[in-house]
């Protein structure tokens, strides 16, 4: 005879358990089914929360609907942007590459121009569109406001571009762009002190150009902002033509007549162009810079 007193197998306890867990499932269930019944309740006393429920999404919703459409319609103007640009890279190829086979499998050889350039990266001023420069004809650097740093400055990538097209390629002209409306030279003319810090990489770089903008106030104190502006985008060339000569490999070959330094000026407003070589005999004699064989093209 079973002894009534002892506990029950663990199967029963199990199964206690789980009428439990069944029970206080109905339990929650009637909870909900009640919930609900409420809500019928409210709704038929206020209709109107069923409908703004419907009508109208809820924020979130609406601000990723609204990405969504923002995202689809940016992809799509950069597949013209890039469908544009394959269009004008066929045309490249087609007219200009295929139709010059020989001297393009000669450029794959070798490269001999004999132009550096040194030019500012703004949009509008581009080399090889306002000089007709060809593959092959011009070594060029691109950074903000043309600037050409002392070689005591350290290592640039423009620095590293003179000493490779001087060096290596043996280019025979050195040719500096300055050009109208330069960001960069507005930049350097705005600092208050060109010698304070500062954490922008903008204000960092065009300090290369301080002595420009020292020498321009000096000179042209009586001028308003964009009038100095202008004389400090021609003074800048200046400046960046007497730097080019701290770098030893480059004075060196202008002293033995290999290399000649160029200044020049681009105005886009009015589509002219001036242009100007270093006089390093006058320079070295009279310790500042010099220029000869001015010219004007307009």
């Amino acid at each position: 005879m079973a002894n009534l007193t002892q506990p029950p197998p663990a199967s029963c306890k199990n199964v206690s358990l789980k009428t439990s867990a069944i029970f206080g499932l109905k339990l929650r269930l009637e909870d909900f089914e009640q919930t609900r019944l409420n809500f019928r309740a409210s709704f038929r006393i206020n209709p109107s929360l069923g409908l703004k429920a419907s009508v109208e999404p809820p924020g979130l919703i609406r601000r990723i609907r609204r990405e969504k459409f923002k995202t689809a319609r940016d992809k799509q103007d950069e597949k013209e942007l890039f469908d544009e640009l394959k269009n004008r890279f066929l045309s490249f190829k087609r007219n200009t590459y295929l139709e010059n086979m020989e001297h393009y499998k000669d450029l794959a050889k070798s490269q001999s121009p004999k132009f550096m350039v040194i030019a500012c990266a703004d949009s509008r001023v581009c080399p090889s569109v306002i000089l007709g420069f060809q593959p092959g004809e011009a070594f060029t650097i691109r950074n903000v406001a043309n600037l050409v740093p002392p070689f005591e400055h350290g290592p640039s990538e423009t620095n590293a571009a003179l000493e490779f097209a001087v060096n290596t390629l043996q280019v025979e002209n050195i040719l500096v762009i300055g050009h109208s409306c330069c960001g960069g030279i507005q930049a350097l003319m705005s600092m208050q002190d060109v010698s304070d810090d500062s954490s922008s990489f903008i204000k960092s770089w065009v300090r290369v150009g301080r002595n420009a903008s020292i020498s321009t106030k000096a000179a042209a104190s009586g001028l308003g902002f964009d009038q100095q502006c202008r004389h400090c985008e021609k003074e800048s060339v200046n400046r960046s033509l007497s730097n080019l000569l701290t770098y030893p490999w480059i004075e060196e070959s202008v002293m033995r007549g290999t290399l000649s330094l160029h200044g020049s000026y681009y105005n886009f407003i009015d589509c002219t162009f001036e242009k100007w070589t270093l006089d390093y005999m006058a320079r070295s004699i009279k310790g500042s810079a010099a220029i000869k064989n001015q010219s004007f093209w307009h």
